[in-house]
């Protein structure tokens, strides 16, 4: 074979397997999957980055807050004061403050106020109140509600539309269906008078020495 033909055959042979080649890089590539659309987050509730996820109810109040690690300290507080059948009461509402509504309190007031039972049983009880309160009888109003403590109200108020609050703590979440009651996660503790400067202050929880 000459020379000239040797080459022409090593050209064909060469353009024959580039062929596929230049055939795949010339098919256009397939369109990219849409992106998944944000999972929306349930109806009762508010976005904020002090939750680490929405509560579900597991049995009655007590049990549905002893099975949630958010609520570790509040849960503590009740064992510590013997209020744990209280809060299994029926028709029962509590506002539950969540681990990170303690984190933000003074460490002083806080280990003080854990080493005072009688301070303590009277700070937990002032979280509940005996008769349901859905977030219907909140919204939209601005009223005093006593509390289980007997000697102090808490302010409910839902005169703002983005936001319900209980002494002046955001609820964070409404409405969860216990099989005792009903209850609201809030994002700080609640002391009487802190949603209303013109309330009597009651000291909740001590002042730190």
């Amino acid at each position: 074979m000459s020379p000239t033909r040797l080459l022409l055959a090593a050209t064909a042979v060469t353009a024959l397997a580039a062929a596929p080649y230049f055939a795949l890089a010339q098919t256009p590539a397939p369109a990219a999957a849409p992106a998944a659309a944000p999972t929306a987050p349930p109806a009762t509730a508010t976005p904020g980055a002090t939750m680490a996820k929405p509560v579900v109810a597991n049995g009655d109040t007590l049990q549905t807050l002893k099975l949630d690690p958010q609520f570790s300290t509040f849960v503590k507080a009740v064992d510590a004061t013997n209020l744990g059948a209280v809060l299994k009461t029926p028709g029962l509402t509590v506002f539950a403050p969540i681990d990170a509504a303690f984190a933000a309190m003074p460490q002083a007031d806080l280990t003080k106020l854990m080493a005072d039972k009688a301070a303590l049983q009277k700070f937990v009880m002032h979280h509940l109140v005996n008769a349901p309160v859905p977030s219907s009888k909140i919204k939209g109003t601005k009223g005093q509600w006593p509390a289980g403590s007997g000697d102090t109200k808490i302010l409910l108020d839902g005169s703002d539309e983005t936001a319900l609050k209980a002494d002046g703590a955001t609820i964070v979440q409404a409405d969860v269906k216990t099989g005792s009651g009903t209850l609201h996660v809030v994002d700080k503790v609640l002391i009487a008078g802190q949603g209303d400067p013109s309330m009597p202050q009651a000291a909740a929880a001590p002042a730190a020495d």
